[in-house]
């Protein structure tokens, strides 16, 4: 025990020393922290954080989605380090192209912005087998996130190799850098009690291994209340003010590492959902309970390519995120967090450096307040619990109107200047356009050969993660058996039914080379039972099934003993009664001919005779078409109607898996469209490729592009103005304008412009962005006003006044007015566009 703590003092003192601040010429570079919050470069900071990850998107993609990120308010990005994309094979590295780790940190610091990395290297993040390779699976006598010395000595090798990548390019906020926090293990408290004493011990060996690397910023455990030393203990979830017990030593800031935007989602689940409003309560929130940090996770989803999304998760990640799968600004959710930013920072000084203090206003609303004494730095956060009902309240002799379950802002304990409830910020709606190129696809098919016999390697069906090793989704299964004339039943319209228990995931079955359905499990559920009515002959009759995976487990204890795949095959209603087959022997082949032959390639796809597609095609087919980049620089995607499961390659790249069978309860595919990257076309003659499980038809597939410029405003008399009309200027605060009042503000993307007002109504409107109707109060200027303000224009602003839309008459004075407009906006000349 003795030895155990002297180790664990020179860690704890090692670190110490390696994250205090050194001077470079005279200015202090570096970070420590204390009780209120970090402290980088010898500042105390205000830390806006966004996940962004580098392989969910590309290299092209990252200037522009860090900078969107940027001119939302945030100052840092948080990513994980996704080890299995990096080390695929042991001792043979990948940090190219989209696996360019040190190109997308430099890229973060070139836009002035700070960065946290997420080693891990265990990083759940919905990605495959949690981000661990799976070659750690076949070493001897391992077991994963243990106090194990084989997964130690693989786990430590791997962490000091990325963060010596880090040292040497000089990244880390101690060489200059732009990395402010480094994080080790992942919510490793959700598994610590399967591994008993040997889970006690890893964190703790696992914290202070950290320490001992000497990188000069401090280290994070998220979800971790037993974090060792000096390592920051930090939360994780959807409302951390209220839920987090609190830094484990009263010398830690509280940091929120994940800030559940949305949720991602999986194959079979509905759209995810998290209103802007309650984000933005969380935050003000947290922020008003003495935090100093928050990470949205995710801030940019993005995609999952090829096969790297865990079991049952969808190709698009966090598609709810305030920048969608595409890069796209979803709004209101990134204007409403960005002028929250604003908001904050007028209250930076007051947060940082003043005492807090609590008020109780009334049963439901409370006022925390931040003060220095003896000066005027004062910011106040008036918050309302009631979820129900609007209050108004009285605060330091003055009166405040609280809708439900909302926080008000004053910057300077008087002016509220921000709302978590009433947005001001614009809305949008997004569009998927068909493109203006040639659209009438081509296809041309290839049946993939369904094995009858292969040679038998094993008397039981043999397991599907060890057999694929992640290599490929798919593995042939054949088998034979002989059938007497006595044993089929004379009764017409009465078959066998073949049996098939299966692991998971998925499953096409055969017999005799004839499609006899399929099957699949869930992400709740892997496991599931195939069973379809057969034709067997007298003789010989082969069995043959093809067993699918949809990604590796991402989380849970004692992942390395996880299993998929056939356990059990039967066949039912003989005339001698079940015939048991899962001992029948079996022959295996791992992967489709098609992969082998890289069929989604142009070199691989002329190795093979592929026919025009007339009708739908087959099971297990390929399919082929030519398109030309749609027009503009807009994103792109393709959707996949008429198709059932499978996988898209474009000019050789994996864009992963789709799923158009698999619907949620709502009866429409969990997702339609995937993201095709710019960067994997080329101006003429692109190359898809598709591989179709099952039967389909691809002549319904379209190619699209995505915008989101359908732009709208919802704005009432009693929203407050924009939080841009304050500022700080010489430690002041100050009305950035002269008449501060509410107003609808519009801004195109892109440089667009307004070309036509498609909504407009003063009065008591209906509905949401792209689907507005008048209510039962409403001014027939409404539609002219904003084409005066706006039309022809990049931005506009329409303010909230009666006398502009009804004049001297107001034909319904009763009603709390609210204008919602909705707007093209188009590099067009409006001139030429329709209302």
């Amino acid at each position: 025990m003795a030895g155990k703590n002297h180790v664990f003092l020179i860690a704890t003192l090692l670190s110490l020393l390696v994250s205090s601040v050194v001077a470079h010429g005279g200015k202090q570079v570096g970070v420590t922290y204390d009780e209120r919050s970090l402290i980088i470069n010898g500042k105390r900071e205000l830390l806006f954080s966004g996940s962004i990850h580098y392989p969910r998107s590309t290299p092209d993609m990252w200037p522009e989605i860090i900078l969107k990120a940027k001119r939302g308010g945030l100052n840092v990005i948080q990513t994980y380090v996704f080890w299995n994309i990096h080390e695929p094979e042991q001792g043979k590295f990948n940090f190219e192209g989209p696996y360019d780790l040190v190109k997308f940190i430099k890229t973060i610091g070139e836009n002035g912005m700070f960065a946290t990395l997420r080693l891990g290297p265990f990083i759940q993040a919905e990605w495959n087998h949690g981000g661990l390779p799976y070659w750690l699976r076949e070493i001897p006598d391992i077991i994963f996130r243990s106090d194990n010395a084989p997964f130690k000595h693989h786990m430590e090798k791997f962490v000091t190799k990325i963060i010596d990548m880090m040292k040497e390019e000089k990244l880390f906020a101690s060489q200059g850098g732009p990395i402010i926090l480094s994080q080790i293990e992942n919510e490793y408290n959700t598994v610590q009690l399967a591994y008993k004493n040997l889970g006690v011990s890893y964190i703790q060996w696992a914290g202070n291994m950290a320490l001992g690397l000497n990188t000069g910023v401090p280290w994070v455990m998220c979800k971790q209340k037993d974090a060792p030393g000096p390592v920051i203990n930090t939360c994780n979830g959807r409302h951390c003010g209220d839920t987090f017990t609190g830094p484990n030593k009263p010398n830690k800031p509280s940091l929120w590492t994940e800030n559940w935007t949305a949720q991602f989602r999986v194959f079979g689940d509905p759209p995810s959902q998290r209103s802007a409003e309650d984000t933005a309560f969380s935050v003000a929130r947290w922020f008003s309970k003495n935090g100093s940090l928050v990470n949205y996770y995710m801030y940019h989803g993005g995609t999952n390519f090829d096969r790297t999304a865990a079991s049952f998760v969808t190709t698009r990640y966090y598609d709810e995120a305030p920048l969608d799968e595409y890069g796209l600004q979803r709004e209101p959710k990134w204007g409403h967090l960005k002028d929250l930013h604003r908001a904050l920072n007028l209250c930076k000084k007051a947060l940082l450096w003043g005492k807090p203090n609590v008020q109780k206003l009334s049963a439901d609303v409370e006022a925390r307040f931040y003060e220095q004494p003896g000066t005027k730095v004062c910011a106040a956060f008036l918050a309302s619990n009631n979820s129900k009902e609007a209050e108004t309240v009285k605060f330091r002799g003055q009166e405040y109107y609280l809708p439900a379950r909302s926080i008000s802002i004053l910057p300077d304990c008087k002016n509220v200047v921000y709302n978590t409830m009433t947005v001001v910020s614009q809305h949008n709606s997004r569009n998927f356009v068909k493109s203006r190129k040639k659209n009438k696809l081509e296809w041309n098919m290839y049946s993939e050969t369904i094995p009858a016999q292969l040679q038998v390697d094993s008397s039981l069906p043999k397991e599907l993660y060890n057999l694929t090793k992640d290599k490929t989704d798919y593995v042939w299964f054949t088998t034979t058996i002989n059938v007497d004339r006595r044993d089929m039943n004379e009764r017409k319209r009465i078959n066998p039914v073949l049996r098939v228990a299966s692991l998971g995931h998925a499953m096409v079955a055969f017999v005799n080379g004839e499609f006899i359905g399929s099957a699949h499990g869930s992400q709740i559920e892997k496991s599931f039972v195939l069973q379809h009515s057969v034709d067997l002959k007298p003789g010989i009759n082969f069995v043959t099934l093809l067993g699918t995976l949809v990604g590796l487990p991402d989380s849970g204890a004692y992942m390395e003993h996880r299993y998929a795949g056939p356990r059990g095959v039967s066949i039912l209603g003989l005339n001698t009664g079940t015939l048991d087959l899962t001992s029948n022997g079996w022959g295996h082949q791992v992967g489709l001919s098609g992969e082998t032959a890289k069929l989604f390639t142009k070199e691989g796809g002329g190795k093979v005779t592929w026919t025009k597609v007339q009708k739908a095609g087959p099971p297990v087919t390929w399919y082929k078409t030519h398109f030309d980049a749609p027009e503009g620089k807009s994103p792109v995607a393709v959707r996949m109607t008429g198709m059932n499961k499978g996988m898209i390659w474009i000019n050789g790249k994996s864009i992963g898996r789709y799923w158009m069978t698999y619907v949620s309860p709502l009866g429409e595919p969990t997702q339609s469209e995937y993201h095709i990257p710019r960067s994997y076309l080329k101006p003429t003659d692109n190359l898809m490729v598709i591989f179709e499980e099952e039967e389909a038809n691809p002549e319904k597939i379209e190619i699209l592009t995505v915008n989101r410029d359908t732009i709208c405003s919802y704005v009432t008399e009693y929203h407050p103005p924009s939080v841009k009309s304050w500022e700080r200027k010489n430690n002041k605060f100050t009305p950035a304008v002269d008449n501060a009042k509410p107003a609808a503000h519009l801004k195109c993307p892109n440089q667009k412009k307004i070309i036509a007002v498609q909504f407009a109504s003063f009065g008591d409107p209906l509905g949401t962005c792209g689907d507005y109707a008048v209510g039962t109060c409403h001014s027939p200027a409404s539609k002219q006003v904003v084409e005066e303000h706006c039309l022809g224009k990049t931005s506009c602003d329409i303010p909230i006044d009666k006398g502009l839309f009804a004049g001297k008459k107001d034909d319904c004075p009763d009603i709390r007015k609210t204008l919602a407009v909705q707007v093209k906006c188009s590099n067009k000349d409006p001139k030429r566009s329709a209302n």
